[in-house]
Formats: C-alpha cells, sequence, structure tokens
C-alpha cells in the first residue's frame, strides 16, 4: 500500500511518500536532498512497517509560504497526519537528524527509537577543518557570490557524496545524478523564513534521551562529523555507533542496500 498525503503545517503544504502499514517509521532528509534519498530504504522498511518521508520546507515538491516555522512541529504534523498521532522512530541524516534529535528532546512521547546518519547536533563545537575542505568551501562561496549554481552542485557533490578528501566523481551513475537533481530543487527554491524552534544546547543534552538509538557515520565523511557521530552515540544512554566503511555524507544514495540493512535489523 503507497500514497503521497499532502500535510498542512502552518503556510506549508509538505508532500510525503507512505508505504506499508504498522509501526510508524519515518525519514528526515538532508539539507543537500530531498525526500528521494530514501527511495529504496521506504520500500524495503515499508514491507513490514509504515514507512514514511516527506519533503522539508524548501525541499522537494513542499510548497511553503515565508514565515518563522518549527522543523520540529513540521516532523509532529506529519506523525498526527499519517500516523494517528503514534510514537515513531525516526531515522535522520544530516540537518534531518538534527530534527530527530531536537523532537526526541522535545516531545520525547512521539519518539520510540532514532536511526542517526552523520546527524547535525545544535550546540556542538565549531570544527576545525582540513586545510582541502577549506580551499573546496571557499571555491564554493565563490561560486554562489557568482551565481554559478552547476559549480556549487558539483562541490557539493565533491563534499558529500564523494567525501570532502576523496577524488571527485568517486560516486557515479543514478546516485550522482539523484543527488544534483535533488540539490538543484533545493538551490532554485524560494525561501520560506527561519526555523525558530531549535534546541540550542541539544549537544548538551544527548543524555537526556533515553531510546534506543543507532548513529551511522561513513569513514569517508568530514572528519569531525566523524567524531561528533562518535561522541553523540556515546552520550545516549541506549547508544550505539556504527562506522560504515566507503560511505561519506548521504550514504543512502551510494551504500542504499548496507543502510537499510543497518535499520531493518535496528527495527527488528
Amino acid at each position: 500500500m503507497t500514497s503521497q498525503p499532502r500535510i498542512v503545517s502552518g503556510r506549508a503544504t509538505l508532500a510525503a511518500d507512505v508505504v506499508g502499514s504498522g509501526d510508524p517509521v519515518v525519514f528526515l532528509h538532508a539539507n543537500i536532498c530531498d525526500r528521494r534519498m530514501w527511495r529504496a530504504q521506504l520500500d524495503a522498511i515499508g514491507a513490514g512497517n509504515q514507512a514514511i518521508a516527506y519533503d522539508r520546507r524548501g525541499f522537494g515538491e513542499t510548497r511553503a509560504e515565508q514565515e518563522e516555522f518549527s522543523g520540529v512541529a513540521d516532523l509532529i504534523a506529519v506523525i498526527a497526519a499519517v500516523a494517528d498521532g503514534r510514537p515513531a522512530i525516526l531515522v535522520g541524516c544530516s540537518q534531518g537528524g538534527r530534527i530527530a534529535i531536537d523532537a526526541a528532546l522535545r516531545h520525547p512521547a512521539s519518539v520510540r527509537g532514532l536511526v542517526l546518519i552523520s546527524p547535525t547536533v545544535t550546540g556542538a563545537p565549531e570544527p576545525v577543518l582540513p586545510p582541502a575542505v577549506r580551499n573546496l568551501l571557499a571555491e564554493q562561496k565563490a561560486a554562489e557570490a557568482a551565481g554559478d549554481l552547476d559549480r556549487v552542485i558539483a562541490i557539493k557533490a565533491r563534499l558529500w557524496l564523494d567525501g570532502p578528501l576523496q577524488p571527485e566523481g568517486r560516486v557515479t551513475g543514478p546516485a550522482r545524478e539523484l543527488f544534483c537533481n535533488m540539490n538543484a530543487t533545493a538551490l532554485r527554491a524560494p525561501p520560506t523564513g527561519p526555523d525558530v524552534d531549535l534546541v540550542p544546547d541539544a549537544f548538551q543534552r544527548l543524555g537526556e534521551i533515553a531510546v534506543p538509538s543507532l548513529v551511522i557515520c561513513g569513514d569517508m565523511d568530514f572528519p569531525h562529523i566523524q567524531e561528533r557521530s562518535r561522541h553523540a552515540a556515546g552520550m545516549m544512554p541506549n547508544g550505539a555507533h556504527h562506522v560504515l566503511a566507503g560511505a561519506a555524507h548521504a550514504a543512502s544514495l551510494d551504500r542504499s542496500r548496507e543502510v537499510t540493512d543497518l535499520i531493518a535489523t535496528f527495527i527488528h
């Protein structure tokens, strides 16, 4: 059973995909992608659960007018509308992981487990970046100032899909095409307004998250993200850490089978 509901939250209409039935598992995408990054995982996890992925404001097919908003409130609206408010396992990558963590702190009754892939955590220490990575980010900033979106997308693919210290073009084929398409959609989206409901001290409060949690990070991701993932898993009382060999930040794209297996094992 599949459906594509549209959920109203504030002045936004959130586009979602729902596969299967049973206990809800909600997927939250990274800021460099949209809900399509979970395409392989939805079908597999939806075979035994209600698998839900949605586009956040400014991404994919979601439409939103400019306003101050809460990414956590949008998530809770999705759970209420699609899963009848039942507690969900949250699977979040990068900024999607940040929203999952914030939701676990703000609405613990709505969260029964976390799978966090290279999560952002508000309040974490500022990163110390290798010189090669600083150079790439400076080049990206110059391309953004020049309005060269094609170059911006190419640099982001190098940083987040290949891995910041890996050769450009490490990941090819449909995974790279999908990444570039999703990122182009996000970069061309109209502004939506600021997310004002952040948990500013989430990094210091990770010990309050008592639900079973799995933190995954690729060994080709940014060094500081690898360290942050290890720290997060160690701070959560029921946290576990898994290093995904041969993967960078957007692991669900180029290591889709391994990511799916890790999520399925966690659920069961």
